[in-house]
């Protein structure tokens, strides 16, 4: 069975199979922070969309993280362990990318168990 949650203009924010969560990319809605700032609030936004769907952060399985300021990966990294207990870590990627709009300095796509 497959359901999809939140419609956009293009997609959807989150599409249910087989007891997975496939979660669309989340970027901060204020520009204005630091890439550890903006980590943090798109972790907050993941947190709050996971518990709306009846999951929560500890059931991530794997995330990809895309970022524009590779040489600032230190300043992610704070954010995510900050986020994530030690033993609730999910498998992650990390790539840079030259662009994700004007402003936004990380996005992150996961997968999660609901």
């Amino acid at each position: 069975m497959l359901t999809r949650h939140y419609p956009q203009k293009y997609f959807h924010r989150a599409v249910e199979a087989g007891g997975f969560l496939f979660l669309s990319g989340l970027t901060a809605d204020d520009r204005s922070l630091d890439l550890k700032g903006q980590t943090a609030q798109v972790l907050d936004k993941l947190e709050a969309l996971m518990k709306d769907l009846g999951s929560d952060p500890s059931k991530i399985v794997s995330a990809t993280a895309y970022i524009t300021q590779m040489e600032h990966k230190d300043l992610m990294n704070e954010a995510w362990l900050e986020f994530f207990p030690s033993g609730d870590l999910p498998a992650r990627a990390t790539l840079g990318v030259a662009s994700l709009g004007e402003g936004i300095l990380v996005e992150v796509v996961c997968v999660a168990v609901r």
